[in-house]
């Protein structure tokens, strides 16, 4: 159990539960619309997550290369949020704290036209 909280670690969380991870959470936008290792070394993917400090995107843990734990173990970022359609969760890996639904509105991917709106936009 988490003294803050009176759910066993790992057990749901309200949106008024505290984190003291949440200061970690940044503004980010996800960096592209798939896992970015999977996409580099053409591996398929199960569920996506994002990095809610850099914008990393990377594959669940039921995936075969698990690169969101990955990212997090090799930068200690330290909270993901689902970026699967009509999911509002998050995690906190130092905590193992699940919050559903997060206490902040979850990035998600541009879509296909934004972008290519955004680029025209720069020109």
């Amino acid at each position: 159990m988490d003294a803050n909280d009176a759910r066993p670690a790992g057990e749901p969380s309200s949106a008024a539960a505290r984190c003291e991870h949440f200061g970690a959470i940044r503004d980010v936008q996800p960096r592209t619309r798939g896992c970015e290792d999977c996409l580099a070394i053409g591996a398929p993917w199960t569920e996506l997550r994002v990095c809610l400090t850099c914008g990393h995107v990377g594959c669940c843990e039921d995936s075969r290369h698990a690169h969101a734990l990955q990212h997090f173990n090799a930068t200690g970022h330290p909270m993901i949020a689902s970026l699967e359609r009509g999911q509002k969760w998050g995690w906190c890996y130092v905590d193992k704290r699940y919050f559903d639904p997060m206490p902040i509105r979850p990035p998600r991917p541009r879509s296909r036209l934004r972008t290519l709106l955004s680029k025209l936009r720069k020109r």
